[in-house]
């Protein structure tokens, strides 16, 4: 039997690479046709993918079916032009957006996968990015995947990278940094570096990152002086932060309003009078722990400390004058 044009052996290994990862099973006749080559061709291409690694599992009978099966370590994956721009959204979504679970991982994964996407599926990616706004119910500012990624590969390739950084007073500087790694609090995103003009370990919050730019100067990865970076962050961010402790009393049973309030604020217990006392620590703003009070949907009383109840005065003197400035019904018309 003579064979098709189809003599590019890589270019015929990735097309039935393509072919078994759709999950059914393949007659070797079909292979055979699909590729353009005999069947003996599409043994020998079989052989090939079970030397690089593809766990191929050949059936028993006349036609010798194939399927690609689960194996013990990831194979590279060969995805078609839809596959790689839905991959491609769903991991910025979840980066941009720092939701809780989406980690360093996901975020390397979205950079490897936008550095090899051909323009034309860059584009694409980047207009369903832009004409859709997800639903989400995090608290934290949203981050441009693009700043992840830039970040990401920074942190894989040991590269110093240059970005433009808002402190919370609001005061603007530049950094030249070398990335040390990438860390989620499920909140917010951290950048973990050595800040080179400094001559000193620093961390970042990546939603004030603006202007990322990776500068092509490699550098020796240094050691940290704590373990790791989650650990380091949870250091820097203890020592910036005020905690508090705070005590609340809702006009509500205890199972509402934990099914109403984060988590990591505590588990409110039933005062016997039906309603519930929370109690806990808090390093956040505490206007956001007001406004998350306010979001219990009952009411409540603040017991301590006093600067939460004057935050809690000032957010409801502002909603009341919020509510007494809309026209009555009908006065749009």
């Amino acid at each position: 039997m003579l064979e098709s044009m189809t003599t590019d052996t890589p270019a015929r290994l990735l097309q039935l690479l393509s072919l078994l990862q759709t999950p059914r099973e393949w007659p070797g006749g079909e292979l055979a046709e699909r590729l353009g080559v005999s069947r003996r061709t599409v043994r020998r291409d079989i052989d090939r993918l079970r030397e690089l690694g593809y766990p191929v599992q050949a059936a028993r009978g006349a036609d010798g079916g194939y399927r690609l099966v689960a194996g013990k370590a990831l194979p590279p994956l060969v995805l078609d032009d839809e596959e790689a721009v839905a991959i491609a959204v769903g991991l910025r979504a979840g980066a941009g957006h720092a939701v809780e679970g989406v980690d360093e991982a996901s975020v390397r994964a979205l950079a490897k996968l936008e550095q090899v996407l051909p323009a034309r599926l860059r584009h694409r990616v980047s207009t369903l990015q832009a004409a859709t706004t997800p639903l989400t119910s995090g608290d934290g500012p949203t981050i441009a995947p693009e700043t992840l990624t830039v970040m990401a590969s920074t942190v894989a390739g040991h590269e110093r990278l240059r970005f433009a950084y808002r402190d919370r007073d609001g005061s603007e500087s530049r950094r030249l940094t070398e990335p040390h790694r990438l860390v989620s609090t499920g909140r917010r995103w951290y950048l973990v570096a050595y800040d080179l003009d400094r001559g000193d370990w620093r961390t970042f919050r990546v939603d004030r990152v603006s202007q990322p730019f990776a500068t092509g100067v490699r550098f020796a990865p240094r050691e940290l002086p704590t373990g790791s970076a989650a650990e380091y962050l949870r250091q820097s961010i203890q020592r910036r932060q005020e905690i508090y402790e705070f005590a609340v009393r809702f006009a509500a049973p205890a199972e509402r309003v934990s099914a109403r309030l984060p988590a990591r604020l505590g588990m409110p217990e039933d005062d016997g009078e039906g309603g519930c006392v929370l109690r806990g620590t808090c390093g956040d703003p505490l206007e956001w722990l007001a406004v998350r009070l306010a979001m219990a949907g009952c009411e409540f009383t603040v017991r301590e400390p006093s600067e939460l109840l004057e935050q809690v005065r000032e957010l409801g003197g502002r909603l009341s004058r919020a509510g007494a400035d809309v026209p009555e019904e009908g006065a749009l018309r």
